[in-house]
């Protein structure tokens, strides 16, 4: 590789809900004997998927296959109600690591569904988000990933309603609600878009850099929906190729000139310099800020409980600094703590 200049966008790589989710696992890990079970992937990246697995954390794509009484975490993505509440059943401890804006976009679904809306959904098929909502009312959503899918929906007397899987590409999404808008003047969107905060920032972080880039490196997993949605806005921005890698041993040895490094919303940082250190440009690295972002979400409600509760709490306090997080009410104080350290600091 002949690489002259490195551009790099941010915000990048790990957001608010998969901060919390990854640390939601770390601490259950630390609380409870192995093995720690999670519905499905925790979030959609190899890496940090791998590294929970050698922690002992079984990932299943069926509750059933959680014994009775074992702890269980419900990933990020978002889990159908009726899975929750099996879940719940026989004994298990469960904690919900759903992301808060897929638990919006839950309850727009519920409501709008209550009240005799017919839902177009745009989401992905087979994704574990869209699975999930869709869950919530199967009788009253109808998936589409296209203008023609929607276009070619029945006609109903139903009032109809427009929601969204949270990490779509921001322009397709557009693109959809402008055809939507045009079938169904009195079409009813929510105030604010489903679309994740962080979705939209890093595609606005990507557009920064698109135009003057050569190539651009997209790292993430090949199933995040966030980061697919990245590739695809590389070139739609004017950037004549993208490509995307789980890390840098999957870099092309024919990258050159002027190449764009972005991450996914489920990708550690740490991928990210490796990748820029492979890169090794000749004329140095330099980073693009395209939008301030610094959004938090706390742990998830039943895990903050069972802190409070289970004797084995106290091993959380070697992650936080200056003393135990369960300090000041019992409250865990876990703001501070970056995910990437609350994995870096378990030891198999």
């Amino acid at each position: 590789m002949k690489v002259d200049r490195v551009l790099l966008a941010s915000p990048r790589g790990f957001c608010a809900g998969v901060e919390m989710a990854i640390k939601a696992l770390a601490w259950m890990v630390r609380v409870f004997e192995p093995p720690v079970y999670c519905y499905h992937e925790i979030v959609h990246n190899k890496v940090v998927v791998e590294r929970f697995k050698e922690l002992g954390v079984v990932f299943v794509d069926d509750i059933t296959e959680v014994p009775a009484g074992a702890p269980l975490m419900l990933s990020a993505h978002g889990t159908a109600p009726q899975v929750v509440d099996g879940a719940r059943q026989d004994g298990r401890t469960v904690v919900n690591a759903a992301c808060p804006l897929v638990i919006k976009v839950h309850h727009e679904v519920k409501r709008r569904a209550a009240k005799g809306y017919s839902i177009v959904y745009v989401g992905h098929e087979g994704h574990q988000e869209a699975i999930g909502t869709m869950a919530v009312a199967p009788d009253a959503v109808h998936r589409v990933e296209s203008v023609e899918e929607m276009m070619a929906l029945p006609d109903s007397d139903q009032p109809v309603a427009f929601l969204a899987q949270t990490t779509l590409a921001v322009d397709e999404w557009k693109g959809l609600l402008e055809a939507a808008k045009g079938r169904w003047p009195d079409l009813w969107v929510p105030g604010h878009s489903d679309l994740c905060f962080a979705t939209t920032n890093r595609q606005a972080a990507l557009k920064a850099i698109a135009g003057q880039c050569d190539v651009v490196v997209v790292i993430g997993s090949d199933n995040s929906s966030n980061t697919n949605a990245l590739t695809r806005t590389a070139i739609a921005a004017g950037c004549p190729r993208a490509v995307r890698v789980n890390g840098a041993d999957e870099l092309p040895d024919d990258l050159s000139g002027t190449v764009g490094v972005i991450a996914g919303a489920s990708a550690p940082e740490s991928l990210v310099v490796a990748v820029v250190e492979a890169l090794n440009p000749a004329g140095g690295i330099d980073e693009v800020q395209a939008v301030d972002e610094d959004e938090y979400f706390p742990l998830p409600r039943e895990l903050r409980d069972l802190l409070r509760t289970v004797a084995g709490a106290a091993a959380v306090a070697a992650l936080a600094p200056g003393g135990d997080p369960l300090a000041g009410g019992g409250v865990v104080e876990d703001r501070d703590i970056p995910a990437a350290t609350a994995m870096a600091t378990l030891s198999v």
